[in-house]
């Protein structure tokens, strides 16, 4: 197990504990429609069995939109299981980027390996996690998240239902398609989940990664884990579109994003303003005259294609509730994230991951010939500051030392400070702003 990376002094930013938009909003749907069963409250913890159901998001298919349905909440595990599971999950970093404290950490987790294949599963979330970073905004903020590789070994290789239902392997997670029924839907214990996952030391992001070829996923969205992280995202491994799955996935765990899509059955939504930035009750004319959500961005050319506005349909309801786009990926795998996507993304890194990292330990006294030095991605702006006052000459340096910043050789003990900002345009909102800077502080002594 590698060993927890902490920034003495720096308190853990403490990732959003809200319910996502899904049970909300089918919570809402099912009494208005009666389609659906009773929704079960979201467990908070997923080690326990209370709740009787646990809802779950999939895909039909690379290009569709995803759908929901409720399958039996996973049972509490057995003195016997987590036994075994203690003995088992070695973890494996697959991209160390910085201490765990200041980045945004992604746990694989791996089922349907066997011991002889933990290698190929380090080589399938090399590859998976590739194509995940290689999609906007992930792309330009790479050097913020490590990757571990959780290894669960299984009895058997493959899961079970693959390739055709029927099909039962003996695997670490319980892995299985053909989940209540639906071919693509792929369930998981996630109660194992969780007890692997904890094994890595501040798991923000878990994502499990089936030994398979087959197409499918899923997204159990109303897990908050007390282990730090917001659901669960389950994937194909050598499938090359179910990527997007996960990507769709980290929409609502890491971005607070509601879907995009609706069911036509819900007819016209009625409710309260949703609390997820994506989707409002309000117009194009009235966001910008209320000065609400997405509303910065109205008018501006969307990487997903077209125009942000208010487009009608969203959050499941066909009617009354508006979406930025016409079509992101949070309505149709394969797409890009829109403009106020994007925005809720990058604000999500920041929950979790520093701008700047301390290469020079904050917990002790440094000495005023002593090199000090962070690191942080290109582009950040930099302020260091002595005593509170700026040393407007050193601002784009990412190694000094306090001596040379005017630290004075009285005996006396002084403060050397570190401001750092990420000037993107891509967040606007000033309340998603304040997460993009960051600061440390050391104590010079002569």
């Amino acid at each position: 197990m590698p060993p927890t990376h902490r920034i003495p002094g720096r308190a853990r930013r403490t990732p959003l504990r809200v319910a996502l938009a899904t049970g909300i909003a089918l919570a809402a749907a099912a009494a208005a429609t009666g389609s659906m069963g009773t929704a079960a409250a979201a467990d908070p913890d997923p080690a326990s069995d209370t709740a009787r159901s646990q809802r779950v998001e999939y895909f039909t298919g690379p290009d569709a939109h995803p759908r929901h349905t409720e399958v039996p909440a996973s049972p509490t595990l057995s003195a016997k299981e987590r036994k075994k599971i203690k003995g088992d999950g070695d973890v494996v970093p697959i991209v160390e980027a910085g201490p765990t404290d200041a980045k945004l950490d992604v746990v694989f987790i791996g089922d349907g390996y066997t011991a002889s294949q933990q290698e190929d599963f380090h080589a399938d979330v090399r590859a998976k996690w590739a194509k995940v970073s290689a999609v906007e905004p992930y792309a330009s903020y790479k050097g913020l998240f490590n990757v571990w590789a959780v290894d669960a070994v299984s009895r058997q290789s493959g899961v079970s239902n693959d390739p055709t239902n029927g099909t039962v392997k003996d695997t670490a997670l319980g892995s299985a398609f053909f989940c209540d029924g639906i071919e693509r839907l792929l369930c998981v214990d996630t109660n194992k989940v969780e007890t692997y996952a904890k094994k890595a030391a501040d798991p923000d992001l878990v994502i499990v990664l089936a030994n398979s070829t087959k197409y499918g996923g899923a997204g159990y969205n109303d897990i908050t884990s007390p282990s730090g992280y917001d659901g669960i995202a389950t994937a194909s491994s050598d499938n090359a579109q179910s990527d997007q799955v996960v990507v769709h996935e980290t929409g609502h765990s890491l971005g607070k994003l509601a879907d995009e899509y609706w069911y036509d059955d819900y007819g016209t939504y009625t409710g309260a303003e949703p609390w997820e930035s994506n989707t409002s009750k309000l117009t194009a004319d009235q966001l910008t005259a209320q000065k609400k959500k997405w509303y910065r961005w109205i008018g501006q050319t969307s990487p997903d294609g077209g125009t942000v506005g208010a487009y009608e349909g969203g959050g499941y309801y066909p009617r009354g509730l508006y979406r930025p786009t016409t079509d992101s990926i949070m309505r149709t795998l394969g797409r890009e994230f829109n403009l106020p996507g994007r925005e809720a993304m990058i604000a999500g890194f920041h929950r979790h991951a520093s701008v700047v990292t301390a290469e020079t330990s904050t917990d002790r006294v440094v000495r005023r010939d002593d090199k000090v030095g962070v690191r942080v991605a290109d582009g950040i702006r930099l302020r260091w500051s002595v005593d509170g006052r700026e040393v407007r000459w050193a601002g784009g340096d990412t190694t000094v030392t306090p001596r040379s910043l005017g630290v004075p050789a009285d005996g006396r003990t002084h403060t050397l400070s570190v401001r750092a900002t990420d000037p993107t345009d891509a967040v606007r909102a000033p309340e998603l702003r304040s997460l993009l800077t960051d600061s440390l502080t050391w104590r010079v002594r002569r």
